[in-house]
C-alpha cells in the first residue's frame, strides 16, 4: 500500500503526489473546501481516483488536530480494489433508511469486505442511514464512518463525492473489495452519566418533547443553566445517555439544534419513546483513557500494525478537550503503531461497539478505522 498525505491551507499551491491515487480521503473545513476548488483540480489531475471525504469540525493528521485546513490523504493499494456509490437526500425525499438502501444497492457483493460511509451532518438521521445500510449488506461485510461536522456552526455540512464534487444532503460511500486487506475498528466514549434515568414520553424519530412528561426543552435548559444560552453548541458538552430497553448498553446522543415554538431538541440519532436517558458530563482523562480504549478494540485481532488508521472523533470530545484535545489523537498513535493517520472531528460516529455487534450511531466517541494490506 502506497500512502501519501498533504495538509492545504489557504497559501497552499497546488496538490501533488508521486503515483497514482486509487482513493483520496479528504477532510477539511467547510468555507476552505467550498472555495478553494482543491477538489475539482484533483479530480482533473487523478481521473481514476475515488474520494471520500467530508467538511469538519477539526482535522486529524498524523497526532495533529488542525483548524481551517483540508487534510488530503492518497492511497494506492497492491491487491485491494474500491468502489463508491452516492445519494442526494433531496432525490429521496430526506428518508435516511433509504439512503442507506440505495447506497448499499449500488455498491456490488462479490469480494466486498468493508464499507466507509460519510454523510451531511444536519439533514440525516443517523439511525436510520445505519438501519438501512446494514440491513442490506451481507451479514460478513463491516461499516465505519461519520457525520460531516461545521465545527461548532450547526449551519451547514458538505460531503466530498466520490467524483471530487463537493455537495451538500448528500451521503456517499467507499466499499473495499478482496482477500488482502485486513480492516479494523474499535469506538469508545469516556463520558459519565449523573442523575436518574429519566423517561422519554413523547418523541418522533430523532426529534425529543418531552421527558417525564415536560417539555424537553425547557427541562433540558434547566439543567444546563447559564450555559441554556449557548444552546445548541453548548449541548455538546452535556450529551444524553439513551437506552431503548433495560438489557441494551447505553449509546450516547448529541443535540443537533433545538425548536423554541415545539420546545423540542433534534439529535443526530433516534430517541424512541419510552426509551432510558440520563444526562452526561465529561472528564478530560476518562475521555483520553475512551480513545485508547478505542485504540485496544480497533487493534483486537490484527496479525500486524496497520498501515493507515482513519479517526472519527465526536466535535464535542474537542471543546470539551480544548487545547489537550491532541492528547486523545496522540495516545491512539502510540496504541497502534500506524505511520498514517488520518480523520475528522464529526457530528455523529458509526461503527460497531465490536467485532460480533452491528454498527450502531455513536455520538462523544473516538471511532477508529484501520487498514493494511496483507
Amino acid at each position: 500500500m502506497q500512502i501519501e498525505q498533504v495538509v492545504y491551507t489557504e497559501s497552499s499551491s497546488q496538490v501533488t503526489f508521486n503515483f497514482s491515487p486509487q482513493l483520496l480521503f479528504i477532510f477539511g473545513n467547510r468555507e476552505l473546501l467550498e472555495g478553494s476548488g482543491l477538489t475539482t483540480k484533483l479530480a482533473a489531475e487523478y481521473p481514476e481516483a475515488i474520494f471520500s471525504g467530508c467538511s469538519t469540525a477539526g482535522e486529524i493528521a498524523d497526532v495533529n488536530v488542525k483548524d481551517n485546513t483540508i487534510i488530503i490523504t492518497a492511497i494506492g493499494f497492491d491487491k485491494t480494489s474500491v468502489k463508491s456509490s452516492k445519494v442526494c437526500l433531496e432525490d429521496i425525499q430526506f428518508s435516511s433508511f433509504e439512503a442507506g438502501k440505495q447506497l448499499v444497492d449500488q455498491l456490488p457483493k462479490e469480494g466486498l469486505q468493508h464499507v466507509f460511509v460519510v454523510s451531511d451532518g444536519l439533514k440525516v438521521n443517523g439511525t436510520d442511514l445505519v438501519k438501512g445500510m446494514t440491513e442490506h449488506l451481507p451479514a460478513n461485510v463491516t461499516l465505519t464512518g461519520g457525520l460531516a461536522g461545521d465545527g461548532s456552526h450547526f449551519v451547514k455540512t458538505v460531503i466530498v463525492e466520490p467524483d471530487g464534487a463537493v455537495a451538500t444532503q448528500s451521503v456517499a460511500a467507499v466499499g473495499f473489495y478482496g482477500d488482502s486487506l485486513s480492516i479494523g475498528f474499535g469506538s469508545r466514549g469516556g463520558w459519565d452519566s449523573f442523575g436518574l434515568d429519566r423517561v422519554v414520553t413523547k418523541s418522533k424519530e430523532n426529534v425529543l418533547f418531552e421527558i417525564d412528561n415536560q417539555p424537553a426543552l425547557d427541562l433540558y435548559k434547566s439543567f444546563l443553566g447559564d450555559k441554556a444560552r449557548e444552546l445548541p453548541a453548548s449541548g455538546l458538552l452535556f450529551p444524553l445517555s439513551m437506552r431503548d430497553s433495560e438489557d441494551r448498553a447505553p449509546v450516547v446522543r448529541t443535540i443537533l439544534g433545538i425548536n423554541e415554538d415545539e420546545k423540542s431538541l433534534t439529535f443526530a440519532g433516534d430517541i424512541p419513546e419510552g426509551s432510558f436517558v440520563r444526562l452526561m458530563k465529561a472528564n478530560n482523562d476518562r475521555l483520553i483513557t475512551g480513545a485508547e480504549e478505542a485504540a485496544h478494540a480497533a487493534a483486537e485481532g490484527l496479525k500486524n500494525d496497520p498501515e493507515l488508521a482513519i479517526l472519527v472523533s465526536c466535535v464535542g470530545r474537542k471543546l470539551v478537550l480544548k487545547q489537550m484535545v491532541e492528547e486523545e489523537v496522540e495516545c491512539v498513535s502510540e496504541v497502534l503503531s500506524a505511520p498514517f493517520m488520518a480523520g475528522f472531528y464529526s457530528y455523529g460516529e458509526l461503527a460497531p461497539f465490536n467485532r460480533n455487534a452491528l454498527c450502531e450511531l455513536h455520538n462523544q466517541t473516538m471511532t477508529i478505522t484501520t487498514f493494511r494490506e496483507l
